[in-house]
């Protein structure tokens, strides 16, 4: 752990960092201590930033870096996130959403693959592989269903299960050829004076560009209308060229709800294993989702009802 004086401790998220603010005069920063994932945490996290950096996109820069001890300093940039903004401010709701999706438009046409980091090697992003889409979905099953249903009854719902996520999965249309920031969303969008700032990069993927539309429009910490998440996704739109609508769609809804079954998985394991309650209350809104992106459609009918036969919930 870092010991100093003019360290305080910052409140936590849902990883295994500890974040502390480094406060000398009128400069601050920030120190980034991970112990476990320290790889991913702390050196992928960087290579990341750099990437964005390097396009021009506002991402925490590294200012010093202890990986023997653990942890790493960057740049604070402060505590206005644009979700806290938008809490208190409704009335500019579309404006700062018009600017998130101008700067997704940039992070997805980001074309570097790799980066040197700070130990001098080579970071190369990985793809995010039908195996990664399925595992997070699993989560689903080995945290939230093993607490609900009986050990004769999960054999059955797991088998039934992994049939129709593989098959799912399936259904997707679009390459995994774009860069996916993996949680886009506005809790980790922070506002610097007149722009917007990408913090939580660690987890970085090249995949499908509808996976941080889906996480910005859909987002279990934030509550919008039907009206104006179809409004954001009908902008984000109209600056594509050569699109196919129905497969977009197709591919936004699937990713939608697969996000959202592992979503109720992660908030269900912080709450077990690390004593993280605080994420259950937004599991409730994470099935609300998942019945918006399922009800209207054919293909989510064997999903439906399998949760519905068990009594886990009716969509």
């Amino acid at each position: 752990m870092i010991l100093r004086k003019n360290l305080k401790r910052l409140k936590g998220d849902a990883s295994h960092r500890i974040f502390f603010r480094n406060k000398k005069k009128r400069i601050s920063s920030i120190f980034v201590y991970a112990k476990k994932d320290k790889k991913l945490n702390l050196l992928t996290y960087d290579a990341i930033n750099q990437i964005l950096l390097k396009n021009d996109i506002l991402a925490p820069k590294l200012l010093s870096e202890n990986y023997h001890r653990n942890y790493i300093e960057i740049e604070d940039f402060g505590d206005q996130s644009i979700s806290n903004i938008l809490k208190k401010n409704l009335s500019n709701k579309s404006i700062v959403f018009k600017k998130i999706i101008k700067l997704l438009i940039k992070i997805q046409s980001i074309k570097e693959r790799q980066i040197i980091n700070f130990k001098k090697k080579i970071y190369k992003i990985p793809i995010y592989k039908n195996k990664i889409l399925f595992d997070e979905a699993k989560l689903f099953f080995d945290w939230y269903i093993v607490k609900k249903l009986s050990k004769s009854d999960q054999l059955i719902f797991k088998k039934k299960y992994i049939k129709i996520i593989n098959n799912l999965i399936k259904k997707l249309k679009l390459k995994n050829n774009i860069f996916v920031h993996r949680d886009f969303h506005v809790s980790n969008l922070m506002k610097l004076n007149s722009k917007i700032g990408l913090i939580d990069s660690q987890d970085a993927l090249i995949g499908n560009k509808v996976y941080d539309l889906a996480s910005l429009i859909d987002d279990v910490r934030y509550k919008t209308s039907k009206n104006f998440k179809n409004r954001i996704l009908n902008l984000y739109l109209k600056f594509q060229k050569k699109i196919n609508i129905k497969k977009f769609k197709n591919d936004f809804e699937i990713i939608s709800v697969l996000r959202n079954l592992k979503i109720i998985g992660i908030f269900t394991r912080l709450a077990v294993r690390d004593k993280k309650t605080r994420y259950l209350k937004l599991i409730p809104h994470a099935w609300s989702l998942i019945e918006l992106r399922s009800k209207n459609s054919n293909k989510f009918k064997d999903l439906k009802n399998l949760l519905n036969d068990y009594g886990i919930r009716s969509l």
